[in-house]
């Protein structure tokens, strides 16, 4: 019995994904429940799953755009079929092994000598080289990746041509000058989509300010290993940052709010979105009721979310949402940037590196551990007053963080 697996529902607003990565090819025998393909939407990457035992046969191809509904495979009741063991050389006739193609099995499946694998298929579709000019160093002749990867560089190099005397020496242009295409993935389509809109949408404007971390650093330094040994979580900047957000949009509600239609939305939690770089782009998970959590709460939660991203397993519902984003460019060695708005939501606070610069304090020159701080809102809704006061009021927690803990 032939049962086929169609593209689940996978989101209210998701009409449409892409087939990014085959985990089983073609032919393969899979067990009930066995993730078998990667479907990757606009907001987030999903397994596929076996949804009974039995071969695979391969319906949709890796890139594929595929709509909801829409069938990615079938599986055939039963294991794959033993293959038949060929008769000896010497027992053949003399003119048939002259003509037999040497064959080679695989999971189930038989390939004539030259014939790519899937992944070595669409290699060569896509540079339009002819498989049967390609020498297949696979199991019986069968093309590998690698062969294709081979055949595509030896393609792109220029025919030798004989010199010609009477025309001048051209000097060779040094490095390689190749380019290669790819198709954007439904997450960099739409993360471009909506980043434009927001630029065109709103009121943008970035105000920055400077912070001292040496209170932190030493806050840090005295307590992170008694930290760490209780909570099972190493104490980061991430949370200090976190909880003096909270704290300073107690007193600057309008930070924490959106715009919808002719209405104001002022929300009475705190949402913080991460912004996180994972393999397949920008995501934004969300620290859900952050205001209600202590640092250890926050770092947990940071860290789960992280491991989550970088092995692309958040859900929609991880990324949905958010009152207000929190991004950390410092990680990477940024100085200064103007953070775009993670829209619907009205600001974005960037965090940049920690650099040692000298700074007056109490009339002395004196080395301190700073960090630029930028605040980007919509001016349409944040004021001003209230985006500056929003800011400075950041600054004054993390430099004096025992405020963090009062609450003053």
């Amino acid at each position: 019995m032939s049962l086929e697996i169609k593209v689940p529902p996978v989101g209210e607003s998701i009409t449409e994904v892409v087939l990014s990565q085959w985990l089983k090819n073609d032919g393969d025998v899979v067990e009930m429940d066995e993730v078998i393909a990667e479907l990757e939407s606009d907001k987030a990457t999903f397994e596929l799953t076996a949804e009974q035992a039995g071969t695979l046969k391969t319906v949709a191809n890796e890139g594929d755009t595929l709509a909801i509904g829409a069938v990615v495979c079938t599986i055939e009741e039963g294991g794959a079929a033993a293959p038949k063991a060929a008769p000896a050389a010497e027992e053949k006739p003399a003119e048939e092994q002259k003509t037999s193609a040497p064959t080679a099995t695989g999971n189930g499946s038989s390939y004539a000598a030259g014939t790519p694998s899937p992944s070595a298929g669409k290699i060569l579709a896509e540079k339009g080289i002819d498989a049967g000019a390609v020498s297949g160093t696979g199991v019986d002749g069968r093309i590998t990746k690698e062969d294709a990867l081979k055949a595509e560089k030896a393609a792109a190099k220029p025919a030798a041509k004989p010199a010609d005397k009477a025309q001048p020496a051209v000097a060779a242009v040094p490095g390689s000058r190749s380019e290669r295409r790819q198709k954007m993935t439904p997450l960099r389509k739409t993360v471009a989509k909506r980043l434009v809109t927001v630029k065109d949408e709103t009121a943008m404007l970035t105000t920055f300010n400077e912070v001292n971390m040496k209170p932190i650093m030493d806050l840090r330094g005295k307590y992170k290993e008694q930290f760490k040994e209780k909570h099972g979580v190493g104490l980061g900047f991430m949370s200090f940052f976190t909880k003096a957000v909270c704290e300073a949009l107690k007193e600057f509600p309008a930070v924490n709010a959106r715009i919808d239609g002719e209405e104001i939305v002022y929300n009475d939690f705190v949402d913080v979105s991460i912004a996180v770089s994972a393999p397949k782009g920008l995501v934004v998970p969300v620290i859900r009721n952050a205001e209600s959590m202590s640092l250890a709460q926050i770092e947990k939660s940071v860290l789960e979310l992280a491991l989550k991203a970088r092995d692309n397993k958040l859900s929609i519902e991880e990324m949905t949402g958010g009152t207000f984003t929190i991004t950390n460019g410092g990680v990477f060695g940024s100085m200064m940037s103007t953070p775009i708005i993670n829209a619907p939501q009205s600001a974005i606070l960037g965090m940049h590196n920690i650099i040692e610069r000298p700074i007056a304090e109490k009339g002395e020159v004196v080395i301190r551990p700073m960090m630029y701080i930028a605040l980007s809102y919509d001016h349409r809704i944040i004021d001003g007053r209230e985006s500056v006061g929003f800011l400075v009021r950041v600054k004054q927690l993390l430099e004096d963080p025992a405020r963090l803990l009062l609450g003053i």
